[in-house]
């Protein structure tokens, strides 16, 4: 099953503080700007095997921070930049048109850096109802409990986009419920374009702007999407983190991913959150969805520390045990200067660099 990373990570300079990719943008095909001045993304093309998905995300790495070290900029694993002075949208139509539909909540989405793992369409509604089930798993990698400062939760970044940036879209930003059938999915999507576009017309921007710059495939932004561009499904809960969390989270993706097209997949009518859903070799069976919001609602207030989302994560697959989310090492303050911000950062700069010489010396054994 083909699959494929991208990750966003703030970029610094020397000092800890936010800085523009500059060259880092341009070291392949498969490195870009966001859509802020100080967020970098990196891709993965499709890999058929973990083994190749592993060795071509540390290639890259290796890449860019060779270049990051001649230019002076480092990169940073964290879901948001924990404090720093306000950050600057690009100059872009497609974010001014968002910033127009959404309001000033659009704001909060400037401060988010996220992980989205592809996984290539098979039985398209299955894998879409499976990831839904397994949005708690964004526990795994929370790297963030903070937002301009102020302890928000877990992961910030999930509170930002599902309690703030979507408040007044919430089927644009948040998870939907399961499908029967991918027809079904297809519809809400185009129910979904003709709700944005009434909005940015109803703010002034007229019908064939919107449609130059959206369309169904991409005008939401919801944890769960499916991509007739890449064409794959697209599971968007997670924060940025280290690579070495992220290969490990896409592994175990995978894994359940290559399950599911192999066995019977079940929906549960009715859930007790003490034993719901489990993935096995004699079928997946999902929680009823408003158990699977809990799990997912837990996860990004708690993370890890919330029993019933380890118990819940380690039924459907996942070694819980063998993570260690940053956002555990770092919480418990209430509030985090911009000079602590500071050196949080450079010191996760650290531990990333530290962390891809690690695997790639893994690869090299």
């Amino acid at each position: 099953m083909n699959t494929s990373i991208e990750v966003e990570y703030w970029v610094i300079d020397t000092d800890g503080k936010l800085t523009t990719p500059g060259a880092l943008a341009d070291v392949s095909e498969h490195t870009e700007r966001e859509f802020v001045e100080p967020l970098f993304e990196l891709k993965t093309p499709p890999c058929e095997t973990v083994d190749e998905l592993r060795r071509t995300f540390v290639d890259q790495f290796e890449t860019v921070l060779s270049r990051a070290a001649e230019v002076d900029k480092r990169l940073v694993p964290l879901g948001t930049p924990i404090n720093c002075d306000p950050i600057a949208l690009r100059p872009d139509e497609r974010g001014r048109i968002q910033k127009e539909v959404i309001g000033d909540d659009f704001a909060y989405a400037k401060y988010c850096a996220g992980t989205h793992v592809h996984v290539e369409k098979r039985n398209v509604t299955d894998q879409l109802n499976t990831l839904i089930a397994l949005d708690a798993a964004l526990a795994l990698v929370n790297s963030s409990p903070y937002l301009r400062g102020e302890r928000l939760a877990n992961s910030a970044r999930a509170y930002c986009y599902r309690k703030k940036s979507y408040e007044e879209f919430p089927k644009h930003g948040q998870l939907w419920r399961y499908v029967d059938t991918v027809g079904e999915w297809r519809r809400r999507l185009e129910h979904r374009y003709d709700e944005f576009e009434a909005a940015a017309v109803e703010a002034g921007i007229d019908e064939a702007t919107v449609a130059e710059h959206f369309s169904p495939d991409d005008v939401v932004w919801t944890p769960v999407r499916l991509r007739d561009s890449m064409p794959t499904v697209e599971w968007r809960s997670p924060d940025a983190a280290l690579p070495s969390q992220v290969l490990r989270l896409a592994t175990e993706l995978e894994m359940v991913m290559e399950e599911i097209h192999h066995t019977n997949v079940e929906i549960e009518a009715e859930s007790d959150p003490r034993d719901a859903g489990h993935v096995t070799a004699d079928g997946v069976r999902l929680p009823a969805f408003e158990t699977a919001c809990d799990y997912a609602e837990a996860a990004m207030l708690d993370g890890l520390e919330s029993d019933a989302v380890a118990r819940y994560l380690d039924r459907m697959g996942f070694s819980v045990g063998d993570y260690h989310p940053i956002a555990t090492r770092i919480d418990g303050r209430q509030y985090v200067t911009k000079s602590d911000a500071r050196d949080l950062r450079l010191e996760y700069a650290n531990l990333l660099e530290e962390d891809v010489a690690e695997l790639s010396e893994a690869l090299e054994v």
